[in-house]
């Protein structure tokens, strides 16, 4: 998927000075939406946290709810990034689901605000909850459908298979990631859940 290059509020192209600021704003963005909550956050904290004055701020986003709405699609466009990345490098159906998740968990242990963020968005901006996981399962639900054209796994319906992964990675992540305070799985988890998805895709004993 595309996505759309971003722009001033004015609607203007960034500078390389000012996709600089923006993304300043957004790290910190991220750091005080999953610090305070986003009742709690405002303009003023984020500013501060970026190191720029509440003037800037206006130049790249016309309200706390719209960096809130741009925090979850750019939360979304990187961890999607790391997950296509990492599960390309897999030979086999199954091992690019394995190297997908491990990305997952990967990029949780460095943005454990992305669960948070995420959470909070339920009740902050439906709409963004609902565009994020319709991103997550879009190039998914593609993948898995032409995985059972080839045989690689079970036939099925794609769709229901690709959210029911995603929810088995969700709370993997939340139990043994975030609520451990791990960087990575340890391996006896690891192999466990490479089980589980192996049958849960339906893939041949042999990898094959």
């Amino acid at each position: 998927m595309t996505e759309v290059p971003v722009t001033s509020v004015a609607g203007r192209p960034l500078s390389s000075r000012g996709a600089r600021t923006r993304r300043r704003l957004l790290e910190a963005a991220e750091n005080v939406f999953a610090e305070l909550g986003y009742h709690d956050a405002s303009i003023v904290k984020i500013t501060e946290a970026a190191g720029v004055g509440q003037g800037t701020f206006y130049l790249y986003f016309s309200s706390k709810k719209k960096i809130f709405d741009e925090l979850v699609l750019d939360l979304n466009h990187r961890v999607r990034q790391a997950m296509t990345e990492a599960s390309s490098q897999g030979g086999t159906r199954p091992e690019r689901e394995l190297l997908g998740f491990t990305a997952f968990f990967r990029f949780t242990a460095e943005h454990p605000a992305l669960y948070r963020i995420i959470r909070q968005a339920e009740f902050v901006s439906p709409e963004m909850l609902h565009r994020h996981y319709d991103r997550l399962t879009e190039g998914y639900v593609a993948g898995l459908r032409q995985a059972m054209a080839d045989g690689e796994i079970a036939s099925g319906n794609p769709e229901v298979l690709a959210w029911a992964l995603m929810g088995i990675g969700e709370l993997v992540g939340m139990r043994w990631i975030l609520w451990a305070e791990k960087d990575e799985l340890d391996p006896d988890v690891l192999a466990e859940l490479a089980a589980i998805i192996s049958r849960a895709i339906g893939a041949p004993e042999d990898g094959r």
